[in-house]
């Protein structure tokens, strides 16, 4: 069986388990259109999917997934910003009232920020140039932890990557408005899928703690 047979496969048996078992949720989803109260921004990675580690029903979270859950800063040079269009979309059309960072472990993509050498011309492809969004995140880690383990310094730059992005999500005005009348919260989260743990960004700390 190819790959693709299994996906049509896993949409058979959706179709008769899933959709039969909850088709008055998705007969309300579809008559009534969607009303997540919380947008994830999420990475790629295929072992980390926002709805399976939530659990979450169809409806209940509006998805940005890019390569390294990241957020760039607010701007309008007029180039393509799917992210920033999904998230106008989330806040000012959706209202939600949440926006979760979810970073994670083993990022790949930050693992090649880490890797990245000084050029003096600009490198080939995309990947390069979007992980610049997080090159803040990479000077604080390398420079505080030269010499500790490559481990070390990507799940330190994993998690300063996601604060990196909810100080960024404070540049769009009409996030900043509605998290100043607390009508919008930023949470960062990260999952550690080797110890099977999720863990929460805590101010009051500094530092990334296990849900109570």
């Amino acid at each position: 069986m190819s790959h693709i047979e299994k996906l049509v496969e896993g949409f058979k048996r959706f179709q008769s388990n899933n959709y039969a078992a909850n088709h008055t949720l998705f007969e309300r989803l579809t008559k009534l259109g969607q009303s997540p109260k919380t947008i994830v921004v999420g990475c790629c990675d295929s072992r980390v999917d926002p709805a399976i580690v939530t659990d979450c029903d169809p409806g209940d979270l509006f998805i940005i997934r890019n390569v390294a859950n990241l957020v760039p800063p607010f701007e309008t040079s007029g180039n393509y910003h799917g992210t920033s269009a999904a998230l106008e979309f989330g806040v000012r059309h959706l209202d939600v009232e949440n926006i979760i960072v979810l970073g994670h472990a083993q990022c790949g993509g930050i693992r090649a920020l880490l890797n990245q050498k000084p050029a003096t011309e600009p490198l080939e492809g995309f990947i390069s140039n979007w992980m610049r969004v997080a090159s803040h995140a990479r000077n604080r880690v390398l420079s505080r932890m030269h010499g500790e383990s490559m481990e070390k310094q990507s799940r330190a730059c994993e998690q300063e990557a996601i604060l990196v992005s909810l100080d960024n999500l404070l540049t769009f005005p009409w996030i900043l408005e509605r998290v100043a009348q607390k009508k919008l919260v930023l949470h960062g989260w990260y999952f550690d899928m080797e110890h099977g743990e999720l863990l929460r960004y805590c101010s009051n700390s500094n530092s990334f703690e296990a849900f109570d």
